[in-house]
């Protein structure tokens, strides 16, 4: 089933993380790449189920693919969710693992900032990393 939903959206690539000694469990959804690697934020959410994460995934990567082309920015449309909870599950070692499947995809995507995440968990994912954005001013950040 769910190849067919992804031929159905026209999705590359669905990545599966997970680090049990971290305790991530994550998907990164990459949409479309065509008009250059894929960018779109990180969400951290205590889904009820994991279709419930699959689900949001596909589709806010999706809507990323439209909102970065509408901006008239030369990168394609990805997302990339964490199953947990932001107020108790967040750890250094949780947001380096997903930095490392992050830097695994070779510049495909690059991550940033989104609902339960802060510029402090983009800069542990920073220390995996270069493909992430939302860092402190001092590495470049806003």
């Amino acid at each position: 089933m769910i190849f067919e939903t992804l031929a159905t959206t026209g999705h590359e690539e669905v990545v599966f993380c997970h680090n049990k000694d971290a305790g991530l469990k994550a998907i990164i959804a990459i949409h479309n790449t065509v008009l250059g690697p894929s960018l779109g934020g990180l969400r951290m959410w205590p889904y009820k189920s994991e279709q419930e994460a699959i689900d949001d995934v596909l589709r806010l990567s999706r809507g990323m693919t439209y909102k970065n082309a509408v901006a008239g920015l030369n990168l394609g449309g990805g997302k990339a969710v964490i199953i947990g909870d932001p107020a108790r599950d967040k750890s250094e070692a949780l947001f380096r693992a997903f930095g490392r499947f992050v830097n695994s995809l070779n510049g495909r995507y690059i991550t940033a900032e989104d609902v339960g995440i802060d510029v402090n968990d983009m800069e542990w994912v920073f220390r995996e990393t270069s493909f992430v954005t939302g860092v402190h001013q001092v590495h470049g950040g806003s």
